[in-house]
């Protein structure tokens, strides 16, 4: 099967950026395998889904991951991230923007995620994805300048 270019980046290293595209991609395709590339081979690795217990290892990963695509992909967007960045590491904060399917159509919600990143000898890797329980406002920043001039 070809590989597209994020998948490629994913399963080859590519910039934490590229990991973190691929992860979003995979979540829009529900694609467990693309998604798994993402995450660091280690056994420390965690998942927090909103409102979930902590899973650690790969393993209950991909078992959690499985079970939501059981309902289809997840329709996730990064709509602002956040960066910290040094050479072994990155943490970003991310307002995930998803969409929902309701009986009156569908709706939007917003999430708040942190994804760690490490570089290994496989290249850059997720090595844990917390997200907060979804609201159906996009959250304000606190420290976003005020959008109104005096």
């Amino acid at each position: 099967m070809p590989k597209t270019p994020l998948r490629a980046a994913a399963a080859i290293g590519g910039t934490a950026d590229d990991v973190e595209a691929a992860f979003y991609e995979a979540l829009q395709r529900g694609d467990i395998d693309a998604l798994m590339a993402c995450w660091a081979d280690e056994d420390e690795v965690f998942c927090v889904h909103p409102g979930g217990p902590r899973l650690v290892g790969t393993v209950a990963i991909r078992a959690a991951f499985e079970q939501m695509f059981g309902n289809g992909a997840i329709h996730a967007m990064p709509a602002r991230v956040r960066k910290i960045e040094s050479l072994g590491s990155a943490v970003h904060n991310v307002l995930e923007r998803i969409e929902v399917l309701t009986a009156e159509g569908p709706r939007h919600a917003f999430v708040l995620a942190t994804n760690v990143y490490h570089k290994t000898a496989q290249g850059w890797r997720m090595v844990a994805h917390h997200a907060s329980p979804g609201s159906a406002r996009e959250p304000d920043d606190a420290n976003d300048p005020p959008q109104a001039l005096h």
